[in-house]
This record gives structure tokens, sequence and C-alpha cells, in this order.
């Protein structure tokens, strides 16, 4: 017998009752938290890898992860229900995605053609497209029509090997909707088998009836739309789109403080498009993590860096917006600032694929695959608060993992453009199985 611990309580497993076995993996990623949550610097690329590994899985929990040798002498095969050959793949724990928006209605095509003619983010929202086109057909969206939605999408991550989402609300921008936002995402995390971590951001653009006077429709959120959603507990966490033109500093403080008090973890949007400073408001604040980041200053970055906020780098999105720059991910390293990777998944950018964000954060960024991989998982999870249960795999950890059909982990940004998913095993059962 052995004990396997599960964070918070301890259940005695016998060492030949496995429900299900993955064995002759070509290399098993396993993102050994020994060497650090997050990690940061040189520490990204060290995956802790096993060749011709395997593990062993009880209920949602992993029981053992070792070599295929050291499986094989501890369980009787034939008495095991369930058994993965993993030979000539690739098993790696199940993709975070730690910054999405997939709760809305309405599709905005025709957007690309007007980036094609020049326009830039900001020319479409001020002619009432963008973030604001996408509020006026999600206000109108009854309830069941956003789960739905929202099911299409988390079932095509969940088929690109992404196990667990956080996902914001933003596209009501009054109380009632943004509520029906979040509580569309409370159904789905109990009916759907993708973990969701809830973002209140109300704070994601100034609707119409309040666009001369922002600071009214601060005043809004800070005094009502926080304290009713903290209340229910529909979220988790609190995010604003600190941007020119949209929510400035100043705003911002304010409504993270608010919302810090309430309870809800901060989160900022910094830096997209102009230098606000953001990085280094989030770094007073201590946010959890920024997303964007990429006109940041270095003074900025540094204090992030001190602060410890982790980076969470979309270069899905400068890639819809045709922009020559991205996040400037290298020097970030070179500072120790944690990376996270996430898809920005919304109406704008709308990429359900974390192995499509893999290949673009090599191919744009410069990260390494390892790199890339390390943001994709353990530090994801950090990004989320989630590392204590997810993003490696470690005894007594959710048993949520991938196996692709491919040799190693070089082959995720190297083989782009299509699924490379043979499994998905969410909370210890097969959830898809491309074979």
């Amino acid at each position: 017998m052995f004990v396997a611990s599960t964070y918070g309580k301890k259940e005695i497993f016998s060492i030949t009752d496995p429900d299900l076995v993955i064995f002759h993996a070509n290399e098993l990623v396993t993102m050994n938290t020994r060497y650090g949550a997050p990690r940061i610097g040189n520490s990204m690329s060290k995956l802790a890898t096993i060749n011709d590994g395997a593990l062993a899985i009880k209920a949602d929990r992993i029981i053992f992860i070792g070599s295929t040798e050291e499986l094989m002498s501890k369980y009787e095969f034939g008495k095991i229900p369930t058994k993965i050959d993993a030979t000539h793949k690739l098993v790696i724990p199940g993709l975070i995605d730690p910054h999405t928006h997939i709760i809305f209605d309405g599709t905005r095509e025709d957007e690309l053609s007007m980036k094609l003619k020049g326009m830039t983010y900001l020319d479409i929202l001020n002619e009432g497209g963008g973030i604001l086109k996408t509020v006026q057909e999600t206000r109108k969206a009854p309830l069941e029509k956003l789960v739905k939605n929202g099911k299409d999408i988390l079932d095509r991550m969940m088929n690109y090997g992404t196990t667990t989402v956080e996902t914001k609300s933003g596209y009501g921008l009054t109380t009632e909707s943004e509520i029906k936002q979040l509580e569309a995402i409370r159904i789905l995390n109990e009916e759907h088998p993708l973990d969701l971590i809830p973002t209140f951001l109300g704070a994601h653009a100034i609707p119409p009836e309040f666009k001369n006077k922002p600071d009214k429709y601060v005043e809004l959120i800070v005094t009502e739309m926080i304290p009713k959603i903290a209340k229910e507990g529909l979220a988790e966490f609190c995010d604003v789109f600190c941007e020119k033109g949209i929510f400035s500093i100043k705003q911002t403080r304010k409504i993270l403080k608010t919302a810090i008090r309430y309870g809800l973890r901060p989160q900022i949007h910094i830096d997209e498009i102009v230098d606000t400073n953001g990085a280094l408001l989030a770094s007073e604040i201590r946010a959890i993590q920024t997303g964007h980041l990429l006109k940041s200053n270095e003074d900025g970055l540094k204090a992030m860096a001190e602060a410890g906020v982790i980076a969470t780098l979309l270069p899905g999105t400068p890639f819809c917006l045709m922009l020559d720059d991205y996040a400037p991910a290298r020097k970030m390293i070179e500072f120790e600032i944690p990376i996270a990777l996430a898809t920005d998944l919304n109406p704008n950018c709308w990429t359900e694929s974390m192995q499509m964000i893999i290949a673009l954060a090599c191919y744009h960024m410069k990260l390494t695959p390892a790199e890339a991989l390390t943001a994709s998982t353990i530090n994801a999870a950090c990004a989320i608060q989630k590392q204590d249960e997810i993003g490696s795999l470690e005894i007594g950890k959710k048993a949520d993992l991938i196996v692709f059909d491919v040799p190693n982990y070089y082959f995720l940004p190297y083989h782009f453009g299509v699924n490379l998913v043979s499994k998905v095993i969410k909370n210890g059962k097969i959830v898809v199985d491309n074979d």
C-alpha cells in the first residue's frame, strides 16, 4: 500500500488497482514543480522528461509516474480496466488557457476586411464595431444561447488538448448582462468536462450609454456590479482593460482596489496598443496576471518581475490585428518575469487551439519549444492560481493530460496548422479519442 496526497485529503490506493495506465510513452513531460512554479528564466527550459515513460491513474488523480519498467513491476496489467499504449507518442500535462472571452453572441468576420484596409483596433471600436458590436448582440442573447455558444467553443478547445480555461464576462456592460454571462460560465462549469475559472470584466469598454461620462460607469462597476457579483460568488477574478481611450490608470486602480476588498483577485489587460504604465500598476496592486504587454516599458517590466506578476502573452491577438510588434518575451525571460500563454479567444481573435498559440509564440516571440510548453502548462496554472492541482504531472495532482501523436515536444510548434492530439484525459477520464 502507499499514500497519494490529494491536496487536502489523503486516499490510500492498493498497488494493484489503478483505473487507467499509460505506458511506453516515447517522451513523458512531467513539468515537475521541483523546478519552480511558476518557472522563470532558465528554469522555463527544464521540462522534467521521462523516456519510455508511464503513469497510473486512480479516479481523478495520478498515483504513479515513472518508467514503463517500473510500472510493469508494480501493477498486474490484467486487472487494469483501461490501458493506453503510447509507443512513439508524447504525453504532457493538459494545456491550460488562462485568458479567454468565450461567452458572447454574434460574429465579426467583416472586420477582417476593415483591417486589411488599414483600420486599427481603436478605429473599428470608434465606429461602433469591435467590443461594442459584440455587446449589442450579447445583451440581446438569452442565457441558453450563450451557454450553447460556450459549449461549442469548449468542445473544440477540448479536442485541441485544453483541459482548463479561464474566461471572462465583459460583453454585457450592464449589471444584468454581466451577471448573465457569469451565470453561463457557472452552468458550463457544471455541465462540461473542462474546468472554467470565471473572471468579471465589466470594465472591458465604456458602453454607449456612458460614452461621455466614463467615471459614472466606473461608479456603477464599483458600487453595484462588484458587490453583487462577489455576493453571488460568480467570479474568482476581476479584470480591467486598461488602455488609452478605454479605462485609465486611475480608473483601473479604483476598480481593482474595490474588487480586492470584495475578495476578487486582480488581473489587468495592459499596454496592448500604447504604453500606459500599466505594468507599473500591475506591480503596485500585485495583480496575479496581466494580459498583452506589447508596449510595456522596461521599468514596468522590472517592477512586475520584482512583484512576481505573471505576464500572460497573447500572440494570437497581434497576429489577428496584423501588427508588427509582439510582446517582448525574450526580454521578459531575461528579467525573470513568469510567462504564460493564452489564446485570448474572442470575436476578434477566434482560435480554440493552444497548439496554434505555441507555434505563434515560437515563430513571432522567439520562445523555444520548451519555454512555450512551460508557459502553456505549469505557468498557465499559476496564472489562475491552480498550480497545486494542475499544470504538471505529479503524484496526487489531477489526472489532466494529453497524448499527442508525435514523438517529442519539439513537434508541437514544428508541425503546425493541424491537430496533433491522439487522446485527451480530463479528471482521469478519456474525453477525446482521435484514434
